[in-house]
């Protein structure tokens, strides 16, 4: 693999329902570090599984992905792997309701054994660069649905990744804090010569990455 190849995705397959329904078709790619691209197509065309397999929330039936020239297939320990190399931005932010936005920001960094002063630290310069600082206190359920999904992208590039997944992360957005939400995460794969891969519906969010992979019915068009 090419020092700048940071992703390979090799004749990748996933089957569902015992073999009955074919997720994904042998798709082949590679990205390099620094570039953003758009996963397009219609619900139920594999975007999703994808980004699962490739941030190791599931593993192939057929096929290998190899981040930073680590083949997936020998990863024992995902969480672990996960923690160190991949952030990941949902729909659906996925923050725990009893911690503030602090805490959670601060949480995938206790995985990577971060001393407690870096770790508030970090969250708090990160929370503080997306507008959010005076919002750290705050439980999520006390903020907006915009302000909770840049918390989330603060979560995701706690620990610095290489790698940063993101599956429809402006869904349930005004264009406002969508728009936000892009820059952020487009910053960090500039700032960070990152790898972005995005998931989405909308044609702009796809017209400002790099590249665009298509899938239909689990094929890369």
């Amino acid at each position: 693999m090419s020092e700048a190849i940071l992703l390979e995705v090799s004749d990748l397959g996933r089957d569902y329902d015992r073999g009955r329904v074919r997720a994904l078709h042998e798709v082949s790619f590679s990205a390099q570090r620094g570039q953003t691209l758009a996963l397009t197509g219609p619900s139920g065309c594999g975007k999703s599984t994808l980004l699962s397999l490739i941030g190791l929330l599931d593993r192939p039936d057929r096929g290998r992905v190899q981040v930073d020239g680590i083949d997936l297939a020998g990863v024992r320990r995902g969480a672990d792997f996960r923690a160190r190399h991949v952030g990941f931005v949902f729909q659906f932010h996925h923050m725990v309701p009893t911690m503030t936005l602090q805490e959670n920001v601060e949480a995938p960094m206790l995985a990577l054994g971060v001393p407690l002063a870096q770790r508030r630290a970090r969250a708090a310069q990160l929370l503080d660069s997306m507008g959010l600082g005076a919002r750290a206190g705050f439980l999520p359920t006390h903020v907006s649905g915009g302000e909770r999904q840049r918390a989330a992208v603060a979560r995701a590039l706690v620990n610095r990744p290489a790698l940063l997944l993101a599956d429809e992360p402006t869904g349930n957005l005004d264009s406002r804090a969508g728009e936000q939400v892009i820059e952020l995460l487009v910053g960090h794969a500039r700032s960070q010569q990152a790898l972005l891969l995005v998931a989405t519906h909308n044609p702009d969010i796809a017209a400002a990455m790099d590249r665009r992979i298509e899938l239909l019915d689990g094929r890369r068009v």
